[in-house]
């Protein structure tokens, strides 16, 4: 994470934002009432996705019991009913 105060942000805010939004490194402001944090649009879906996953009564479950099925017993794209 990339820590910077607001006077040298506002300074630098282009190239700032570009190298968050081109590597997703977040950037955490200092201000004298407290601090920000700037994240690329991506990483902020990932994490309201995820928010929302764990939200969903047994998805966390269902995601962990997928993750530990052998890919054998997987079934293959044109088995998958949509």
């Amino acid at each position: 994470m990339l820590n910077t105060n607001a006077t040298n942000f506002r300074k630098n805010i282009f190239e700032l934002l570009e190298q968050t939004i081109k590597y997703n490194e977040p950037i955490n402001i200092s201000t004298k009432n407290g601090n920000a944090i700037v994240i690329s649009e991506e990483d902020y879906n990932g994490l309201m996705e995820t928010l929302y996953l764990t939200s969903v009564p047994g998805m966390k479950e269902k995601i962990v019991e997928g993750l530990e099925t052998p890919i054998e017993e997987c079934l293959s794209d044109d088995e998958v009913q949509w």
